[in-house]
């Protein structure tokens, strides 16, 4: 299996390669795990991995037409992918951090503060673990998880005005937060699943082994 962390000059790079080698170590996957920007390589790719860090625009930029093309010419044709933080958000149809920029348009809604976690009190960003709400059985990602475990959140902004159709899971701050979203062979989680222990080496372990 060849697994490609997408880099795009954004962070948590590293630590995404290192999860997906555990994960594929733990499930007795031969995975091949390489970081690159390589349009050939992503394209022959069997797993599609975008990690993210910092503010929207500044990665969608790092994103750049070249490789906004290649990725949508990869998942076209069904290549899973997943996008961790603000590589979720990038799915979106755009995000409104440092004015509005664009997304790749994969989901519904978009991409703005969580005031409503502001105006409840709550401190931005949203950082630490956090409980994950969903329904068993749901979607292969959460399989051998049970309502209740917890990510680790890293974020200020968050999906707003998302689909209900591909929302898997969600977490409470200030009000209900998309948590994992997914549609067709796209999926995102907003928590750091490199960060989130046995969590998320299982939903990378499922994500490894998923065909949408």
């Amino acid at each position: 299996m060849r697994v490609v962390v997408i880099d795009y000059n954004g962070g948590n790079l590293a630590s995404a390669a290192q999860a997906a080698k555990k994960a594929a170590a733990l499930r007795g996957l031969d995975a091949d795990v390489t970081i690159t920007r390589d349009a050939e390589a992503i394209l022959s790719a069997d797993r599609l991995i975008l990690p993210g860090q910092g503010a929207f625009a500044d990665c969608a930029a790092g994103l750049g037409p070249d490789l906004r093309n290649t990725l949508e010419t990869a998942t076209a044709k069904g290549t899973p992918f997943l996008g961790i933080c603000v590589g979720m958000q990038l799915m979106s149809e755009y995000g409104l951090e440092h004015g509005r920029t664009e997304g790749l348009g994969w989901i519904s809604g978009n991409i703005r503060r969580m005031d409503e976690a502001a105006s409840a009190g709550l401190r931005l960003p949203h950082m630490g673990w956090n409980t994950l709400d969903f329904k068993p059985g749901a979607h292969l990602l959460t399989q051998g998880l049970e309502p209740g475990m917890h990510g680790y959140f890293v974020h200020s902004y968050a999906l707003h005005d998302g689909h209900e159709d591909e929302l898997v899971a969600t977490a409470q701050y200030g009000n209900s937060v998309p948590a994992i979203v997914a549609r067709a062979n796209r999926c995102g989680t907003q928590f750091h699943v490199e960060k989130s222990q046995t969590v998320g080496l299982t939903i990378m372990g499922n994500f490894l082994r998923w065909t949408s």
